[in-house]
């Protein structure tokens, strides 16, 4: 088992929470520890949305709660009813699940039957749960703040090396087929993870003028990274499709997708490698030096290959076509935006680790 920063931070704000909540002598601590779980959030700037909005949530629950209770009663019917408004209210303020749920959850504890002063009761019940909303915050403010800018380039630097080393061996016609399939899958869930982080990144707030500038380009360097990875994700693909057709094709062409398409390979990776800082920025070649794939003269043997063919089944390799061309453009384009990168921000490096 794997303990994740979220899973401690959780854990530590429930702790804290109930701690102080027996501290102050609230009726029901416990609550503040459920208002922790519902609270938690993976970035800063989510927790600055969150506290807002989870406040606002259990600020009408309560409100409602105590109408209800004073006009109508505590009867199940009534916390039911009660319920309904709540779900209503939030529903179309937007509120996230989250927020709805703790806005629930104190309708029910605040409507609950006691034999103390109704309005002490109450207030030390919502009290409890604005203490566990405000030590979530706390703890995710201070302990341990994510850094996805890590996070993320390490998601795409290995989900890129797992693409790259099966086009290696499927265009070679060496890849197990139960295998292959089993690592589209994964990698296809990587790649929705991926995208997940970047949204994350991009969230992250900066309040310096310079750094703002700097971020930007990094978010448009970053979108391109991950769409050039997308794009020879989808060529692996299409080999994948191919895989029991490839031998339709004359073997000389064999050969030159094959040799193409390992400098399509090399020029990804020896893009990847200047990133993360293994190749000298001074070395005047150290991009411009990657042996050119004629990707266009490439696609134009396929299309000779698909007009003088009489097979049936020709039409299936113009998909790898068009994706070969699209891996090409946007590779070009990431070659573009690095060096434009590391010309105006020779300082300001990419963190590539956490060291």
């Amino acid at each position: 088992m794997k303990l994740g920063a979220r899973m401690m931070k959780t854990g530590l704000a429930v702790g804290i929470a109930l701690y102080i909540g027996h501290l102050i002598g609230f009726i029901s601590p416990l609550l503040a520890g459920i208002a922790v779980v519902f609270s938690i959030q993976p970035s800063i700037y989510r927790s600055y949305q969150s506290i807002i909005e989870q406040v606002q949530g259990n600020t009408i629950g309560a409100i409602i709660a105590i109408l209800a209770v004073f006009t109508l009663g505590n009867d199940p019917f009534i916390v039911g009813f009660a319920i309904i408004l709540v779900i209503g209210m939030t529903t179309t303020l937007k509120m996230n699940e989250n927020t709805i749920a703790l806005a629930v959850v104190a309708v029910i504890a605040l409507m609950d039957s006691t034999d103390q002063t109704f309005l002490y009761f109450a207030g030390s019940r919502f009290s409890s749960m604005l203490l566990g909303i405000l030590a979530a915050f706390i703890v995710n403010l201070v302990f341990l703040p994510p850094r996805y800018e890590t996070r993320l380039f390490s998601k795409i630097d290995h989900a890129t090396t797992d693409i790259l080393q099966w086009l290696r061996v499927t265009t070679r016609q060496l890849s197990d087929e139960p295998a292959l399939k089993y690592e589209i899958t994964r990698i296809q869930d990587n790649i929705r993870w991926i995208d997940h982080t970047y949204l994350l990144y991009s969230e992250e707030r900066t309040y310096f003028k310079g750094s703002r500038f700097s971020k930007g380009r990094k978010l448009v360097l970053f979108r391109q990274l991950i769409t050039t990875t997308k794009k020879s994700f989808d060529v692996l693909k299409a080999f994948y499709r191919l895989e029991h057709k490839i031998e339709q094709i004359p073997g000389d062409f064999q050969d030159s997708v094959v040799n193409e398409l390992d400098k399509l390979i090399n020029a990804h990776e020896k893009l990847v490698l200047s990133l993360k800082g293994r190749i000298k920025r001074t070395h005047k070649q150290s991009l411009r030096k990657i042996e050119e794939p004629n990707i266009p003269l490439l696609v134009e043997q396929l299309m000779h290959v698909y007009e003088t063919s009489n097979n049936p089944d020709k039409l299936i390799f113009l998909p790898l076509a068009s994706q070969l061309m699209e891996y090409h453009y946007q590779l070009e384009r990431l070659k573009k935006l690095l060096k434009s990168y590391q010309t105006h921000h020779q300082d300001d490096f990419i963190q590539t680790s956490d060291k």
